[in-house]
């Protein structure tokens, strides 16, 4: 039974709410001041207190005070006779739950205590009502998914329901990664049968015939930063490395501060679904082989040592110089706080139409989390992924950033190279000697697995990517899965299960978001 303390030096003329609300199965205990109130808070525990604002002696200003000092987590509800602005914003001041001006109704004091004590109990029912309605609905979109766009659209309503679950205590949760399961079961068997018709196989170009394709990941500047440059947009171009379309939603509330949404869209990356790939492409606006064919000292293979990504200003400056856009462009990669705080410094004096930014946090958390055993605690399933991902820009320099970027009034386009997935099982296979290390794909000669769920590659030419030998291949994995050699299979299979990958097929890793923002303004707000 939820027990209520009210506080009114007209507690007598309030005797028929308090019958009305034992009668709903409350308890009540009143009083006509503030001083036994502040004593019965000391003494007792209470789930809502109702605060008079106008009580002779202590006010209920000062009675809210010191029961906030004593109970900071006690939702107190200030009922008052007075509309006055300064009193309203000394109680909002003093962290008050609720604000209601006499005369009241019951009513109004029962949705007070559904809202402040039910609310947690009511959301978690009707969420789970409103999932278990919406479940064969969603199971049916899974099982007739057959485009691209319809995919896209089973993993908005999946993340959708993952975020709205993710703190709910409910059976739901099991059910709902069930059906991602599924989800991502029957994309892979999409993926294996039309991937290969998203490219022309004469020339590697992207096809324009096929109406299924989505926007892929070379295709960014030519559909999306080249019109607005074109248009005399001042545009930031800000690519989050292995961020997730969940990801994305856990922050969109805090970058609303300062942005309006223009457009929010989900893209493709291509495969492997890992940076040194989906990357290069974004900023040479080129398959991989075209990249080596094209400008082979700017490819590096998979079997040589040097950092993948060398070489991405170059690639930019390329692209730019193919499709004749005669646009400076600055460029800086983010690998630390440090570096962060001084980009932020200069955006003000830039002068550059197009800025081109990579930030690397939630990919290093990613690997870090692989890595470290406390990471490795702090981040034991998706929901503490995103909660992790959400703190860390919240309190780190990249919010910032953006904020500044906002106040100079750029447009902002938002995205990422790929996403990532929480894999679990350990699938055997066999490469040779040369054979990459990515446990989500493999390239090399010789690889072969008995595992069904693999979408084995032959010829790469056909899919856009380069090989380090004539007879390599391509090994993705789907759904959950990992690749793991014979060699110690065991340990691999234990180490890496339930850590964060990418490099295969799931709607996680290749179905990202993509999103034009639209500054707010230099308002006060922002500053």
């Amino acid at each position: 039974m939820e027990h209520i303390l009210w506080a009114d030096d007209e507690i007598e003329l309030l005797r028929p709410y308090m019958i009305f609300l034992e009668n709903k199965g409350y308890q009540v205990t009143s009083t006509n001041n503030g001083n036994d109130a502040i004593e019965l808070c000391t003494l007792n525990h209470y789930d809502i207190v109702f605060l008079d604002e106008q009580m002779p002696g202590l006010s209920g200003i000062e009675t809210l005070q010191e029961i906030k000092t004593i109970r900071p987590e006690l939702p107190v509800v200030m009922i008052t006779k007075s509309e006055e602005e300064n009193i309203m914003e000394q109680a909002i001041g003093k962290n008050i739950a609720d604000y209601l001006i006499k005369p009241v109704n019951p009513n109004q004091i029962l949705l007070c205590l559904k809202k402040h004590i039910h609310q947690s109990n009511i959301i978690k029912a009707e969420t789970t009502k409103t999932y278990q309605e919406e479940f064969s609905d969603i199971s049916y979109m899974i099982d007739t998914a057959s485009t691209m766009e319809e995919f896209m659209a089973i993993h908005r309503t999946l993340v959708h329901w993952e975020l709205k679950l993710q703190d709910i205590d409910s059976s739901m949760k099991d059910i709902l990664q069930q059906q991602r399961q599924q989800a991502n079961s029957a994309f892979f068997k999409y993926i294996s049968k039309n991937y290969a018709d998203w490219f022309l196989p004469d020339t590697l170009l992207l096809g324009n015939t096929k109406e299924d394709r989505p926007l892929l990941s070379p295709e960014i500047f030519k559909k999306v930063l080249f019109p607005l440059l074109d248009s005399g947009e001042k545009v930031f171009f800000i690519v989050i490395d292995n961020f997730r379309y969940d990801q994305w939603k856990t922050i969109q509330p805090l970058i609303s501060e300062f942005f309006t949404i223009e457009e929010e869209r989900l893209y493709s990356s291509i495969l492997p679904t890992a940076t040194q790939y989906a990357r290069n492409a974004i900023f040479s606006g080129l398959m991989p082989l075209q990249i080596q064919q094209m400008s082979p000292e700017l490819w590096i293979d998979e079997d040589e040592d040097e950092s993948k990504n060398l070489n991405e200003k170059q690639l930019i400056k390329n692209h730019l110089d193919r499709y004749r856009k005669r646009y400076d462009f600055s460029y800086f990669k983010i690998n630390e706080s440090d570096f962060c705080e001084r980009v932020t410094k200069q955006i003000k004096s830039l002068k550059t139409p197009l800025n081109i930014v990579v930030i690397n946090f939630v990919d290093m958390l990613s690997h870090s989390r692989t890595d470290s055993k406390m990471m490795h605690e702090l981040c034991n399933n998706e929901a503490a992924y995103r909660s992790l991902t959400h703190s860390w820009f919240k309190h780190s320099p990249t919010y910032n950033l953006l904020k500044q970027v906002a106040q100079q009034g750029y447009k902002l386009v938002l995205t990422t190279d790929h996403g990532t997935i929480r894999v679990k099982e350990a699938t055997m296979i066999i490469g040779d000697k040369n054979t990459n290390t990515n446990l989500r794909y493999k390239v090399g000669k010789a690889l072969n697995s008995s595992e069904k769920n693999i979408l084995h590659v032959t010829n790469p030419k056909q899919i856009g990517l380069p090989t380090p030998n004539v007879s390599s291949s391509y090994m993705f994995c789907s759904g959950t899965n990992f690749f793991t050699y014979p060699n110690n299979f065991n340990y691999y299979a234990q180490f890496y299960a339930d850590t964060f990958q990418h490099g295969g097929i799931s709607l996680e890793e290749m179905i990202i978001p993509l999103v034009t923002l639209k500054s707010k303004g230099n308002n006060e707000e922002n500053k």
